[in-house]
């Protein structure tokens, strides 16, 4: 067996006028992540999570904020592109582990169906997917509800 890993982090501000996504879920909340894209945070660290374990770059260089047809896009998208440069690696997801750090909302009620929804973006099983949420006990931009960060751990496996 091959094993490759990654990690991957992404952190937006939170703004006033814009949807709130995380794993490829309308959160509701009063202001959003901003971005490029739609600031899906959490698909964001994910794709250079996978980027990373096959040492392909990040995600900036593979969709830059500075081509237009990026503008406003579903992150999940992004992550679908992500997925075919796996699928032609021959690697499978092992493992994949998640922090969302976020001091408002509260995001406990939407953990099962973010990783119903990056499962299904994956085409892996949920015992391989694992969400936390985390608050940062009112410190810094994340503590100040100013800002939202994730982290994402990926083992990926491959038969020989």
């Amino acid at each position: 067996m091959l094993y490759k890993a990654g990690i991957g982090y992404d952190i937006h501000r939170l703004v006033d006028g814009r949807k709130l996504f995380l794993g490829g879920v309308e959160i509701p909340y009063v202001k959003g992540l901003l971005g490029h894209s739609d600031g899906d945070a959490l698909i964001h660290a994910l794709c250079d999570a996978l980027l990373g374990a096959l040492a392909l770059g990040d995600i900036g260089e593979h969709f830059p904020d500075t081509n237009p047809k990026y503008q406003g896009i579903a992150s999940s998208r992004l992550l679908k592109m992500v997925k075919e440069l796996l699928d032609k690696s021959g690697y499978k997801i092992n493992n994949l582990d998640t922090i969302i750090i976020a001091q408002e909302p509260k995001l406990g009620p939407f953990k099962q169906q973010m990783k119903e929804n990056i499962c299904a973006l994956l085409g892996v099983e949920q015992d391989v997917v694992n969400i936390k949420a985390k608050t940062n006990e009112g410190l810094d931009a994340l503590g100040q509800k100013e800002a939202i960060a994730c982290f994402v751990t990926v083992s990926l496996i491959r038969e020989e």
